[in-house]
């Protein structure tokens, strides 16, 4: 049999994962097997089992996929003359337009994380350089002078993903959450931790005001 070209390895990965996805959303992570995810691809059990040789690698390759797309996203955010706009629009996308399945398979892939070591460790890590890529975009942002200079860039970006994940939260669990209604107000603030001014309570925010809010 002849070997498949490359490109078409990777298509049939992200064909993969993409069924993926949509299992464990709509099953859970227990409750979904391989087969349901073989058959939802329609690829054989071998076809499946080249690329993943487990639920866990699966969800290590969609979280992943989506780490490696949000890092693009931070890059393409390091040009942005206006960040808190440019966050605006990643804001929107993550918490307006992504479907109604990506919430839900987030939460199923957080409560399994607790209880599943493996899970534990690609999810925290994930995290970790998230918060530390969001947190580099808002220093070279300070450089710049696009943002306040007098916030703590770590603090904040922890505050900006608890902010993310309260929505994403709420999404998924609430049919009559409107996001987008939301997103407006939910910016302003955030705007008003990334450029603070005099008039704004946020003006006087530092690291441990920051850090004491998230704790809250």
């Amino acid at each position: 049999m002849p070997k498949l070209k490359p490109e078409t390895l990777e298509a049939r990965r992200e064909h993969i994962l993409d069924a993926a996805e949509l299992c464990f959303a709509r099953s859970g992570f227990h409750r979904c097997t391989m087969a349901d995810i073989f058959t939802a691809a329609g690829i054989s059990a071998g076809a499946l089992y080249v690329h993943f040789e487990s639920k866990e690698a699966l969800i290590a390759g969609i979280v992943e996929r989506d780490r490696a797309r949000l890092a693009e996203q931070f890059a393409e955010l390091s040009f942005a003359t206006d960040l808190a706009a440019a966050l605006t629009g990643l804001g929107e996308y993550y918490a307006v337009e992504q479907p109604q399945h990506k919430r839900v398979l987030n939460l199923e892939i957080a409560a399994e994380s607790t209880r599943n070591e493996k899970i534990a460790e690609i999810c925290l890590a994930c995290d970790r350089q998230v918060t530390e890529g969001l947190a580099d975009l808002i220093e070279r942002a300070q450089q710049d002078g696009r943002a306040a200079a007098d916030v703590d860039p770590q603090q904040l970006a922890q505050m900006l993903c608890v902010i993310g994940e309260g929505l994403f939260w709420r999404r998924a669990v609430d049919p009559q959450f409107d996001a987008k209604a939301l997103m407006p107000t939910v910016m302003a603030a955030v705007a008003a931790l990334i450029n603070p001014t005099p008039q704004h309570p946020a003006a006087n925010l530092k690291a441990a005001d920051l850090q004491a809010a998230a704790e809250d």
